[in-house]
């Protein structure tokens, strides 16, 4: 297992490290959502696309909003993104950046997902908005099947969703997932190791896990921990988790499971990186930006 001597020794990587240690056990969710808004829109915008929609269609539980990234020269192939932010915060504009990064790099239209969040929506409402996006991609763009995409709490949604679309007309064509939570028990050596002073506070994960599960479901359950379900059947994947993240070892057993299960998987751990290294971190940290390009490479030969 790598130690701190590689990639970490970027100064500005340190400085973020220093500012995100001690995180709370629990946390005001509308203020949280409010200050992560408002920190993406001071950073800059990104490549600007040929077109970017904001677009409602009709979801589970009413109008689902959409924002469609569209390059130009994009292909037929469609992303459906779904953010993380322990399925209670981000929202369209946490992840426009990392967005507009991902159409740039693979010239596919990314569609990005306002889902449902908890505490207000528990599961599965925002596994059904994931769903519902799909569904209304692969009729509108009459395309190969959506790869399905997300970051942390965006993959673990990413993977249950194809996991409940398996079979079906509209499934998935691929899995795109950086640093997912893949195991809602958070039993895993990393999470104790890491689980403090690494940007991810395992004990606000363990609460965050509790809000989003509604009453009656436990995490050992397999339709919301996909390390435990059934894998066979889901589409190509890669998985890329990161060497200073609570959740590496999770993701990296998840990996083994699909290779296990026939998935074809390309699989990295990213040395010296921590959580969510994809969502920004490139801005101040060389390292970062090296290992995301990696992460914008491997996209482009899943959607090739």
């Amino acid at each position: 297992m790598a130690d701190g001597a590689h990639g970490l020794a970027d100064r500005e990587l340190d400085e973020w490290l220093a500012g995100m240690r001690g995180g709370p056990v629990t946390f005001d969710v509308h203020e949280m959502r409010a200050q992560g808004r408002a920190r993406a829109l001071a950073l800059p915008r990104g490549p600007e696309p040929k077109r970017v929609t904001d677009l409602d269609i009709q979801g589970p539980a009413g109008p689902l909003a959409l924002r469609l990234y569209e390059p130009e020269g994009a292909g037929e192939q469609v992303v459906v993104f779904l953010h993380g932010g322990m399925w209670m915060l981000g929202d369209l504009e946490t992840h426009d950046r990392t967005c507009r990064l991902l159409a740039e790099a693979t010239s596919a239209r990314i569609l990005a997902v306002d889902f449902r969040r908890a505490p207000e929506h528990p599961w599965p409402a925002a596994v059904e908005d994931a769903i519902a996006a799909v569904a209304w991609a692969s009729a509108e763009f009459a395309a190969d099947s959506p790869v399905l995409a997300g970051d942390s709490s965006g993959g673990h949604l990413a993977l249950l969703a194809a996991l409940r679309l398996r079979g079906d007309a509209c499934s998935a064509g691929g899995l795109l997932l950086a640093c997912p939570n893949t195991d809602l028990r958070l039993s895993s050596r990393s999470v104790e190791q890491l689980g403090r002073g690494w940007g991810l506070d395992a004990r606000s994960l363990r609460w965050a896990v509790a809000e989003w599960l509604r009453p009656g479901v436990v995490p050992e359950d397999p339709a919301v921990t996909p390390l435990l379900a059934e894998l066979s059947g889901l589409p190509p994947t890669v998985l890329i988790t990161a060497d200073h993240d609570p959740l590496r070892d999770e993701g990296d057993a998840l990996a083994a499971a699909l290779r296990g299960a026939g998935v074809p998987v390309v699989h990295r751990c990213e040395p010296g990186m921590v959580h969510g290294f994809i969502q920004n971190l490139d801005l101040v940290s060389p390292a970062a930006a090296r290992a995301t390009a990696r992460f914008h490479r491997d996209a482009r030969a899943l959607l090739g």
